[in-house]
């Protein structure tokens, strides 16, 4: 079966799950269900789009296929800027309460972050190493858990139950708004993206054959870094950390599609993280009823996924 029978496959699943969320127990208030299940597709598309996309490049970049960009501890950071907003001003002020406010708040400090952390890290010849970058990254994400950590044991236990939502993925109260900004960044990332594209088949041969087959590789790598950087932190602003998922859609794209060829790998990923996930949210929907998150479902696959990956590459 050719890849492009394989991709039409996934789309007509993805569409088939996300008809089934759509128009199954509707019940009588159709004005009020359709449009809000809508928003919740809509949100579930962006998302998993984003990080597929954005694991795919990482993990072409880093040539490791059990590495995902919250390596970097964007995750992290998110957590403690929600962290310090409740710890500082409270859970009732406007920062806090203002999804927009937040949303734009937290998506800056993490792009700042972000490129601030590549400036320093690839400024002078010695200093341009992935692996360097991605230590550095485990080791500040560390840090910014342990000081969310401190924080949260101070603070009244009211306001730790608002933190404790933030930790985990929700797509059942999505703003229209904040989703439509993320459209329009989302597009303006693709847009600058694309010039890009034509070095990801090299890029993932390594380093050394890139450069000797022409390929300005600093340059490429920073840019597709602080491509990956705006992707993730628009994704987790959004609905909260999934910390698994583009490890799961990542490798499984891999074995599925079983290509080099990223103008495949990303569509293949990002239909099969859309799968992923409207079934994730019909299974805590219909199954579940709302008595767990999405995000602690897809975590606990993608950790069993990824202990097999472990085990079969010491094998």
């Amino acid at each position: 079966m050719s890849n492009r029978i394989k991709i039409s496959l996934l789309a007509v699943v993805a569409v088939a799950l996300i008809a089934i969320f759509m128009f199954t127990n509707l019940g009588t208030n159709l004005s009020y269900i359709l449009p809000r299940r809508g928003m919740i597709i809509l949100a579930i598309v962006l998302t998993g789009a984003t990080i597929a996309f954005s694991t795919i490049i990482f993990q072409t970049i880093t040539n490791n296929r059990i590495l995902t960009p919250s390596i970097l501890g964007l995750d992290s950071l998110y957590l403690l800027i929600q962290t310090v907003i409740i710890f500082s001003f409270g859970s009732t002020s406007l920062t806090a309460a203002d999804k927009n406010i937040n949303f734009f708040l937290s998506v800056g400090i993490m792009v700042l972050f972000a490129g601030v952390f590549f400036k320093l890290l690839f400024r002078g010849q010695g200093a341009r190493n992935i692996y360097f970058l991605l230590l550095v990254g485990i080791i500040l994400g560390t840090f910014f858990g342990s000081l969310s950590t401190f924080m949260q044991v101070l603070i009244d236990p009211n306001e730790f139950m608002i933190i404790q939502d933030r930790m985990f993925a929700s797509f059942n109260n999505v703003n229209t708004d904040i989703l439509m900004v993320a459209i329009v960044m989302i597009v303006l990332v693709i847009i600058y993206f694309l010039r890009f594209v034509k070095y990801l088949d090299v890029l993932s041969l390594g380093k050394e054959q890139a450069v000797n087959l022409g390929v300005d590789y600093d340059n490429v790598v920073k840019r597709l870094l602080v491509i990956i950087a705006i992707l993730v932190s628009i994704s987790t602003a959004l609905v909260g950390p999934i910390t698994f998922l583009g490890l799961l859609v990542a490798n499984v794209t891999y074995e599925f599609l079983k290509t080099y060829k990223h103008s495949q790998l990303i569509w293949g990923s990002i239909l099969i993280s859309i799968i992923a996930l409207v079934g994730g949210q019909l299974i805590v929907d219909r199954v579940f009823t709302f008595s767990t998150t999405l995000s602690v479902i897809i975590n606990f696959v993608g950790g069993v996924y990824f202990i097999y990956l472990l085990l079969r590459g010491k094998r």
